[in-house]
């Protein structure tokens, strides 16, 4: 799996990081949604230079001129619920693809102990398609591998690409023997490690109750 880290190089992304990590400002829930849309755009458009091109001529008012336009399809699956606000930052860039969705939880069986439920799985056919897989968050990367393989099941694509704004370094270490060896992440930060709950750490908390609201714990 090949890596992609923004934040080796300064650019904004290291402001909208800093601000979904600050506890005095990330409370501001549409602030929160907001940035971490913002970095699903940086990502996003980083994301695209890997994707395959062709000329087409197009007509302006005053003439005819070559283009370079993607030539992939593409669809991007964000996992419920935390996924939605970088999914809508992938889509500004990428607005004529597909969506897919799928709820991909932890269900805990003690404090330290859980597994990956996954319910619900609403998608196209993805047969020699370029998958973005778009979570926030990949700690354990346990629900980014129960998510890829449910989507198997609709299909092999060509090409994977994971985009997530922060990711644990266990998490990374997990799923590189377990996706395709060609899979691309593309990610905001990488954390150097989890806790004992599998948080990351130091991470920002819980992405998808920051961005909607603390929900019942399972």
């Amino acid at each position: 799996m090949k890596v992609h880290n923004l934040s080796e190089t300064n650019s904004v992304v290291n402001h909208f990081l800093a601000e979904i990590r600050n506890v005095n400002i990330q409370n501001d829930r549409m602030r929160f949604r907001r940035n971490i849309e913002r970095i699903g755009e940086i990502l996003a458009y980083e994301m695209s230079k890997s994707l395959h091109f062709s000329s087409e001529e197009i007509q302006t008012p005053l003439s005819e001129i070559k283009a370079n336009l993607i030539d992939d399809k593409v669809v991007v699956c964000s996992i419920l619920r935390a996924g939605v606000p970088l999914h809508n930052g992938i889509l500004n860039y990428f607005d004529w693809v597909d969506s897919s969705f799928i709820s991909a939880y932890r269900y805990h069986i003690s404090e330290t102990e859980f597994e990956i439920n996954v319910e619900y799985l609403a998608s196209q056919n993805l047969d020699n398609k370029v998958l973005i897989l778009a979570d926030p968050m990949l700690a354990t990367g346990q629900s980014l591998l129960a998510t890829f393989e449910a989507l198997t099941k609709v299909g092999l694509p060509k090409e994977v690409h994971i985009i997530s704004v922060i990711a644990a370094q266990p998490g990374i270490d997990f799923l590189k023997d377990k996706l395709p060896q060609e899979t691309q992440l593309w990610i905001g930060a990488i954390d150097e490690k989890l806790n004992d709950k599998g948080y990351i750490v130091p991470g920002l908390g819980d992405a998808g109750d920051l961005a909607y609201g603390e929900k019942l714990q399972k």
